[in-house]
């Protein structure tokens, strides 16, 4: 077996057989290692909170396997309009009350139209204005739109991976992996932070999980935020109607987040799409392994999520409190404030 002795504090470098070592460890030894690494760069009692917004929903012409807003598939999810501005800022306003620090905004487009792009940015400024982070994932973005959301503020943007390039071609065919890489390349490229993660539960083997994280791990820049999402089977998608994934193993997903956190020590790990079947005992063992970031409401995008008084109570169980936001850090390239490792249903 490859050594999995004590690793540098960050690395590019990872090969499939170290990051496949890590998943293979004694759960205990694991999960020790990874709230170790935690440890040394979060305080282990604080957990971000954000909140995420469908700003646009349905409609989208790619075929990802697990979505409900793709046009092809009959989820039941109806295609909506973009949002006006002042009603997004309305819901985060109440986002902002119930504790979140973070507002993110999601809209179901392949990539957005150019004239799009000032209507997101006036909602970016609004929502910059009331102290909070901002976050957006709008599909894949030229350099030029990059550019532009960076002007309007934006802190973060969402573009996942989804899973291991080896695994990609089973789930989606309308997009290739090297356009999301692209598109990670020209958020980097504006200075904007990436929040860049997966959906595990697909299909996938443990080595196709853990060639999802090594990408991440060797991407030239560790994803400041990494959600990692549990599979969510919606009635009318392919992944659903296949009715051959089961639900991954509850020790799996709690060994995929200690890796993430193990390789990727200085990100943000979110646990993401998937929290509302999540029993609490399973979310105090993703705290443990050096999860530290949850979205916050009733719905992420069309699936839904834990309520919020559900989550202050387990915070209050748990001994743990919301972390606060430094206001002087919302604009900071630093990789060791807000950065999170979120894995969601988002293109």
């Amino acid at each position: 077996m490859p050594d999995v002795g004590p690793v540098p504090v960050l690395r590019h470098d990872w090969n499939q057989s170290e990051v496949e070592a890590l998943f293979a460890l004694p759960f205990t030894e694991l999960v020790q290692r990874a709230a170790s690494a935690h440890r040394e760069h979060f305080d282990p009692a604080e957990v971000q909170i954000s909140t995420l917004l469908s700003v646009k929903t349905g409609g989208c012409p790619e075929d990802c396997g697990y979505c409900p807003q793709a046009q092809r598939y009959h989820t039941g999810v109806e295609a909506t309009k973009l949002m006006d501005a002042d009603d997004v800022l309305e819901r985060a306003r109440a986002a902002k009350a119930a504790g979140a620090s973070r507002f993110c905004m999601g809209a179901a487009w392949r990539s957005p139209k150019d004239r799009d792009i000032p209507k997101v940015a006036e909602m970016i400024r609004g929502v910059k204005a009331l102290g909070l982070e901002t976050c957006a994932t709008l599909g894949m973005l030229s350099a030029p739109q990059a550019d532009a959301l960076k002007s309007a503020g934006l802190d973060y943007y969402n573009h996942n991976l989804d899973t291991a390039p080896d695994f990609y071609g089973d789930v989606i065919t309308t997009r290739d992996y090297q356009d999301r890489l692209d598109t990670l390349t020209h958020v980097r490229d504006a200075g904007m932070k990436t929040c860049c993660g997966g959906i595990v539960g697909m299909g996938e083997s443990r080595a196709q999980r853990a060639g999802l994280l090594r990408t991440l791990a060797n991407l030239p820049a560790h994803p400041d935020s990494v959600p990692i999402n549990r599979l969510v089977q919606v009635a009318g998608t392919p992944l659903a109607e296949k009715n051959t994934v089961a639900e991954l193993d509850a020790f799996e997903f709690v060994r995929t987040i200690a890796v993430a956190r193990i390789i990727m020590p200085k990100s943000m790990v979110r646990l993401s799409a998937g929290r509302e079947t999540m029993s609490d005992e399973l979310q105090a063992l993703c705290f443990l392994a050096g999860a530290n970031s949850i979205f916050h409401g009733e719905k992420l995008l069309t699936t839904g999520n834990p309520d919020v008084d559900h989550d202050a109570k387990l915070f209050e169980r748990l001994g743990l409190r919301p972390m606060q936001l430094v206001e002087s850090n919302i604009d900071a390239c630093s990789d060791t404030v807000h950065a999170d490792i979120t894995v969601q249903l988002v293109a």
